[in-house]
């Protein structure tokens, strides 16, 4: 289905990848991955034609339908749900053809433009996307606002839905869950599951691919390599792959040494002069095997703690949220050094806010919120990203910092995070959102913090920073809570899980995967409102959708039934024709009864013509009203 046969592509003088061949298939679910920059979404850009190969040509079968998540929403006032709509291009088209089929009354060409509107399930149009923002987040009351009202994260949320409308061959995905929570990761890994045509997923979150890709089309070392299965299949065989290189490598490594000692020993010596050049030239015909080398480059860890006490943080009898929209109330709960909590919840059930009321930033409605006096709070949320200096480098943001610390020891703690050499002194205002986000992690932890606050710390982060940070969390030893759709950084860095909901924050009773269950069941509820909700519109829909229909039908109806009428009447003319012309007197040799049975033979013939143009009129008229009831 989409063909890469030699493809080279540079991005300035960054070579991305070269000589690269691979096939995808039709109905292929394909994740791709790679370290950030290696390529992943200019391969998107190759197969949209926004940019062109150096070498090589990227084929695919023509007419293929391609949807794909716009990366800007404009701040227009078009109602959420009809922005979301626009995104079936053909049930838009169908619409604006039967406004002018309408206005010219064209009632063959307003049957076959129902008859498939029908076919493309354009009346339910409304509701299937209100089940995908739904899904996505949306509270039915929030899907007729302006689009220009949602905040970013929203719209791109929006961008989403719009693409996942479209009646799509391919689907290109490129980071979708960044602006997901973990109840909408879990909706749309469903909704992954059903699509039928093929998808293409660039995504750093492991669960996710594994539970979505059937391939892996890996970009490392300006190479792409295809592989069948998901992540995790895919990650052995790369491990194992790794390890043979290296074993290769070393052995390579050791008959290289053993053969220059032979050379070294005996180059002087004219009796082994033969012998000297033929391992000279086996030398120079080996083919030299590199060292194994993975995309890694980041390993660090948080600084200890100055000081643990404990208890770290109580909250008692607290309320959170905001007074005009109060979220969590009867709040008591205590945390401790080594506390590691992960907060599950729907969206909007108050899990950001109770992180900004651990953090300090939102004051509590009621209640009594105590911190032990050595309480040091590393705090990370996407807002910390906004807070980066842009005219300042990683090392800059240390030294202010720190003002007392060596450039030599900062130099050595920024270049864990991927910031080493003049990397470290480059101004952050062209910084991608990973390096953004890894850069504020390193400032959090260079702040020594004793509990730490993280809401969705991965978006933006690629799989190999994702597995230095959860490596880092899981020799922490303070008190970690976390708001994450990354199930598997939740796996690997908690022992408990908090639900919060209904006002309250609870121990829940399970892992994950009881979670997923949980979350099913609610979201039923949660369609069932959503369907009531749009109930009314759905109503408005099919009673417009009825009379649209015999608008359509009644134009039809008149013109068979006039022809009809014309038959009944030329039929009736043609009876009494014929009685006059059966009628022996009519054929007496005289002058005026052949001018009259001339004149009754002329009428015969105009009025058997017209009998033959008014059949053809209703047999026409009877196909279209036959095509429009189908």
């Amino acid at each position: 289905m989409i063909n890469f046969k030699s493809v080279s592509l540079q991005r300035g003088r960054k070579v991305l990848f070269r000589d690269a061949s691979f096939t995808l298939h039709s109905g292929d679910k394909t994740g791709i991955t790679g370290a950030n920059g290696a390529g992943k979404s200019s391969l998107f850009s190759l197969i949209l034609h926004q940019l062109q190969t150096e070498t090589g040509e990227v084929s695919m079968p023509p007419g293929l339908d391609i949807a794909h998540v716009a990366q800007e929403t404009p701040g227009v006032p078009t109602p959420a749900l009809d922005y979301v709509i626009d995104g079936d291009t053909e049930l838009r088209a169908i619409q604006a053809s039967l406004q002018a089929a309408e206005c010219q009354q064209d009632g063959t060409r307003l049957a076959q433009l129902y008859t498939r509107l029908e076919a493309i399930g354009g009346y339910d149009a409304e509701a299937r996307a209100a089940r995908l923002m739904n899904g996505l987040g949306f509270a039915p009351a929030e899907i007729r606002k302006p689009v220009s009202e949602f905040s970013g994260g929203w719209r791109m949320r929006l961008n989403l839905a719009r693409a996942l409308m479209c009646r799509s061959d391919l689907l290109l995905l490129d980071e979708p869950t960044n602006h997901l929570d973990l109840d909408a990761v879990l909706w749309l890994q469903d909704w992954l599951a059903r699509y039928p045509g093929t998808l293409l997923l660039i995504s750093h979150d492991r669960d996710f691919l594994d539970d979505v890709v059937d391939h892996i089309l890996h970009i490392e070392q300006q190479t792409v390599s295809l592989h069948t299965g998901n992540y995790s299949a895919f990650e052995v065989r790369r491990a194992e792959a790794l390890a043979q290189q290296q074993a290769a490598h070393a052995a390579q490594q050791r008959e290289l040494a053993r053969i220059q000692s032979f050379v070294d020993r005996f180059r002087a010596q004219a009796t082994k002069a033969r012998q000297v050049q033929s391992r000279l030239k086996a030398l120079n015909r080996m083919s030299l095997i590199a060292q194994a080398q993975a995309d890694s480059p980041f390993h660090f860890s948080f600084l200890p703690p100055l000081k643990l006490p404990s208890p770290l943080l109580k909250l008692d009898e607290a309320a959170v949220g905001y007074p005009e929209r109060p979220l969590l109330e009867g709040l008591r709960f205590t945390l401790n050094p080594g506390d590691r909590i992960a907060l599950l919840g729907a969206n909007g059930a108050g899990k950001s806010s109770l992180i900004k009321t651990l953090a300090g930033s939102l004051p509590l409605l009621q209640g009594e919120r105590l911190e032990a006096q050595e309480l040091r709070i590393g705090y990370f949320a996407q807002h910390q990203l906004e807070q980066l200096n842009p005219d300042w480098g990683a090392l800059k943001h240390l030294q202010v910092l720190d003002p007392a610390a060596t450039e030599r020891d900062l130099r050595g703690f920024i270049g864990g995070f991927g910031f080493s050499g003049d990397r470290a002194l480059e101004p952050v205002a062209p910084f991608s959102g990973g390096e953004k986000a890894r850069l504020a992690l390193a400032l959090l932890i260079y702040r020594k913090p004793n509990l730490l606050l993280l809401d969705e710390p991965t978006n933006h982060l690629d799989l190999n920073t994702r597995d230095a940070l959860g490596m880092a969390l899981q020799d922490y030893p303070g008190a970690l809570v976390v708001v994450s759709h990354d199930r598997h950084l939740l796996r690997s860095v908690t022992d408990d899980l908090w639900l919060v909901a209904d006002g309250q924050v609870q121990p829940f009773d399970g892992d994950l995967d009881d979670y997923a269950r949980w979350l099913g069941s609610r979201r039923n509820t949660a369609l069932n409102d959503a369907a009531t909700e749009t109930a009314g519109h759905e109503r408005k829909t099919v009673r417009k959708a009825a009379a649209d229909r015999r608008k359509q039908l009644k134009p039809l109806q008149s013109a068979v039934d006039k022809a009809e009428l014309r038959l009944n009447q030329l039929a009736s003319e043609r009876k009494k024709l014929e009685d006059c012309l059966a009628d022996p007197a009519l054929y007496a040799d005289d002058r005026d009864s052949k001018q009259r049975l001339a004149g009754l033979i002329a009428d015969k013939q105009r009025l058997d013509q017209a009998l033959a143009a008014t059949e053809t009129d209703w047999l026409e008229a009877s196909t279209a009203l036959e095509l429009a009831l189908q």
